[in-house]
């Protein structure tokens, strides 16, 4: 089974008006890193709403020469492709790429993907009148989480696979391992660095 844990940072809240600015994705096969991953910065050709700033630490600047959307839609689908997406909070994530993609004719995210699992309403679930965001979530199945200063969708998508793996098997073991050779491969998980409406059915 091959998943991508998925986060995204954005120059604000509503996918109408605001645009994204980095895409992250891990891949995980049998529950498994591969070594394999997505990251890309993205210039918004807007300005950077300074709340959303504030959380995600990207000034325009920082994307001064980066491609713009259109330039890395495909290289985007193609890594999603046929991959359930485990995304916390995923209409957010959803409703950005699907605006994207849509603004250049290309289909949404449910003809490109096999499922989407929403790990907010998991963890509602799980711990019904608890906290659910990523901090709280860290702190309860014991993720150390000292690397996140600010948010961002790397490192965010590092957390949400230790996370993920915790609230559905306890599993904490992150190893990289080659998909095709089972040797080690790619990037060891802490190498890695960073400088709304749906037409689909969130699993839940």
């Amino acid at each position: 089974m091959r998943q991508i844990i998925l986060d995204t940072e954005t120059t604000g809240l509503d996918p109408q008006s605001h645009r994204l600015i980095e895409v992250a994705g891990l891949e995980m096969v049998n529950r498994k890193l591969t070594g394999r991953h997505l990251h890309l910065y993205i210039h918004p050709q807007r300005d950077i709403d300074p709340d959303a700033q504030r959380v995600h630490g990207i000034s325009l600047d920082m994307l001064e020469g980066k491609p713009v959307f259109k330039a890395v839609a495909g290289e985007i689908a193609d890594f999603l492709r046929d991959a359930e997406l485990i995304i916390h909070n995923a209409a957010f994530d959803v409703g950005f790429l699907d605006m994207e993609f849509g603004r250049l004719g290309m289909p949404k995210l449910d003809t490109v993907v096999s499922k989407v699992t929403d790990t907010v309403a998991m963890a509602r679930k799980l711990y019904p009148g608890q906290k659910v965001n990523l901090d709280a979530l860290c702190n309860r199945l014991g993720v150390d989480k000292t690397k996140r200063v600010l948010h961002g969708a790397l490192i965010d998508c590092e957390l949400l696979a230790e996370v993920y793996l915790g609230m559905t098997r306890g599993q904490f073991s992150l190893d990289v391992k080659s998909a095709d050779d089972g040797k080690d491969g790619g990037q060891a998980l802490g190498q890695f660095k960073r400088p709304v409406n749906m037409s689909f059915k969130v699993i839940t």
